[in-house]
């Protein structure tokens, strides 16, 4: 892919946004211009851009205003929009009209509606894992113990379930323990998954985490970092699974120093006992 001379990046919450700016300009994007939502977006996401733009959740026309003036051609969403704010937009004309032709409402048909509008002022929307590719893991340990026999079991067996979860569009996370679905992530996000499952599991329990099947990789892409470790070893889970090639791991080191410390596995998979 040719190195884009100017980018925009919607960008939603945590670190993503901010991850995502400084791999672009390592590859040489020389202009990184900046739709922050109020409440939502990292307000140190503005010292490292060139231009920032601050609106609600819902300011379509704005946003694409915004890029066309700026000379966007090409776009990256990166970053979490919190759930219940997709739930209580505030949309101007432009969204209305989006949301108006939409059967469902739920985020990846939001999001895909919204790259079509930005395709529409010729402004390509880009893979989220677009300049982090090194931050894909192969199939394999990442960091922490190696994971026992039974772990990687339940690994495997967590892998299917959270397939079947994603596939019903139900969510992408699970928890298991020796064959058993403990939690099953929903509309409250995997923080609370874990949560939930960690409680049932008293220790050793698995976190699985993947991708949709045919995921479009423009938005809605995994994410784990160090609060996903620092949950899990707070609800007492042992490992962390996660789709390999398809999960983003953000903040490499601080992921593999909070591992090392709470002897928790983190595992990239492909459905197969590859540890």
């Amino acid at each position: 892919m040719a190195v884009p001379s100017t980018l925009g990046l919607i960008a939603g919450s945590g670190v993503y946004p901010l991850t995502l700016l400084r791999a672009a300009r390592a590859a040489g994007v020389t202009c990184i211009v900046v739709a922050a939502f109020e409440n939502e977006t990292d307000p140190a996401l503005a010292a490292e851009a060139d231009k920032v733009e601050w609106m609600r959740v819902g300011q379509l026309g704005r946003m694409i205003r915004f890029f066309r003036q700026a000379g966007v051609t090409d776009a990256i969403m990166a970053g979490q929009i919190a759930p219940k704010n997709l739930f209580h937009l505030r949309p101007d004309w432009r969204a209305l009209l989006l949301l108006g032709k939409l059967k469902l409402r739920h985020a990846e048909s939001i999001f895909g509606a919204i790259a079509n509008e930005l395709a529409r002022d010729n402004i390509t929307l880009l893979p989220a894992t677009t300049f982090l590719e090194n931050l894909l893991p192969p199939p394999g340990l990442v960091c922490g113990p190696t994971p026992n026999t039974k772990q990687l079991a339940d690994v495997v067996f967590g892998f299917r379930m959270a397939k079947e979860m994603s596939r019903l569009d139900v969510g992408q996370s699970v928890v298991v323990k020796r064959g058993t679905v403990l939690a099953v992530e929903a509309f409250e996000g995997t923080d609370e998954c874990i949560k939930r499952g960690g409680a049932l599991g008293r220790g050793e329990a698995t976190l699985v985490k993947v991708s949709k099947p045919n995921q479009d990789l423009r938005f809605d892409v995994p994410v784990v970092g160090p609060r996903t470790i620092k949950t899990a070893f707070e609800a007492g889970l042992a490992v962390v699974a996660v789709e390999a090639g398809r999960t983003l791991v953000l903040e490499w080191e601080e992921v593999r120093g909070l591992c090392e410390r709470h002897r928790i596995s983190l595992v990239a998979t492909d459905g197969h006992e590859t540890a």
